[in-house]
């Protein structure tokens, strides 16, 4: 029996699992992948989440994480926006975080099915039915931590799964020369491209771009040579750098359409609630923060012995708030600053006008970061 499955081995559901199960609730984890494993993402996390993993005994330091305190915002035009990031960050590859909270989850005593895909998931009489390729597995709870786009979004029906996305997005890992505490972000024709150091001698550079030039040049590298390397910045890193990986990590239809943090009584999680755009590169940080309140609000309402539908409306309305209180406003204006980009003219309108105002740059970074937190 179980108490909470979580369908997802990301962040979010990594998180969830180590706290429930600390509180000594019984968790099972299903990733339909298996660990390590890279997954598209840009690899920075605000240092907002270093009171909380220093609460869970989460030490950075071997992981040789690159410190970040430096943005720059830059255009095709050349137009470049420089500003220290008051807050700063540190970048992490998801090959080396989720990797060692899986073996975390595992060392403490939490169940985790790898290479193990949900094929649906039921709510019947009070508790749910995750079927698998192996069987049936039941559990008052589950949590949704799946990830930015999933067939089970299309079996629960969310809206947004059937608002066709325009937007692909494609990392890389690479050796070369750049700044060890700089996150840049490079803007061209309909996408931008997020590239900052992660742990060891590793950077990474993952861009979004849209599937309609895609589909007008034919292959990922025309798209990158006849759009993305016009920014004269992607076009040096390109022509200097080491390309690590075998092939690009790629992901299609991404989605920044609103989402809903409970769907058919599941309890929603990370990128499965709802999607930061790239362009304010913090969903790392959204997702290990939404692990922190669903699995405190579950702590608070979740009685094995008495779970009732009273219980379990009370759940759901809390958490829902919760995140909406901590999240909405977040997702929002990242929604609207991710329109003053990616038409180059306004593009190179809108740096030339924020360097001239630094409190405004100041003022709209802050508003796509959350403050520090603890558990």
């Amino acid at each position: 029996m179980n108490d909470v499955i979580v369908v997802g081995g990301g962040l979010a559901g990594l998180f969830n699992a180590i706290l429930l199960n600390r509180a000594g609730l019984r968790v099972t984890v299903i990733e339909k992948k298996s660990y390590p494993m890279h997954r598209v993402c840009g690899e920075y996390i605000s240092n907002e989440v270093i009171p909380f993993l220093n609460k869970l005994d989460i030490d950075l330091e071997p992981l040789q994480v690159a410190r970040i305190n430096r943005l720059e915002v830059t255009a095709v035009s050349g137009t470049k926006l420089s500003q220290k990031l008051d807050l700063g960050g540190f970048g992490l590859s998801r090959f080396t975080f989720d990797h060692l909270l899986y073996q975390k989850a595992v060392a403490e005593g939490v169940s985790v099915l790898t290479s193990t895909r949900v094929e649906d998931i039921r709510f019947v009489d009070n508790h749910f039915e995750v079927t698998t390729p192996d069987g049936i597995l039941t559990a008052p709870l589950v949590i949704g931590s799946f990830g930015k786009r999933s067939n089970l979004d299309q079996k629960l029906k969310r809206p947004f799964f059937y608002k066709r996305s325009p937007f692909l997005a494609v990392k890389f890992h690479l050796k070369m020369d750049f700044p060890d505490d700089l996150i840049q972000l490079n803007n061209y024709k309909d996408g931008y491209c997020g590239v900052s150091k992660t742990d060891g001698d590793r950077y990474c550079m993952c861009y979004m771009a849209h599937r309609d030039d895609l589909r007008k040049y034919g292959t990922l590298q025309a798209l990158e040579e006849n759009v993305i390397r016009k920014n004269q910045y992607l076009d040096d890193i390109f022509r200097n750098a080491e390309f690590l990986l075998d092939k690009p990590e790629v992901i299609n239809e991404i989605s920044f359409e609103k989402k809903s943090p409970v769907e058919d009584h599941i309890l929603m999680s990370g990128d499965t609630a709802g999607m930061i755009a790239p362009l304010c590169g913090n969903g790392m940080t959204m997702a290990i923060h939404s692990a922190k309140i669903l699995s405190e609000k579950i702590i608070n309402h979740y009685r094995s012995d008495k779970f009732t539908p009273d219980n379990r409306a009370a759940l759901e309305a809390d958490y829902s708030q919760s995140w909406n209180n901590q999240f909405a406003r977040r997702l929002w204006t990242g929604r609207q600053l991710q329109r003053l980009f990616g038409n180059n003219t306004t593009t190179a309108l809108t740096l030339n006008a924020l360097k001239v105002m630094p409190p405004v740059s100041r003022f709209l970074i802050s508003k796509t970061h959350g403050k520090p937190f603890a558990g």
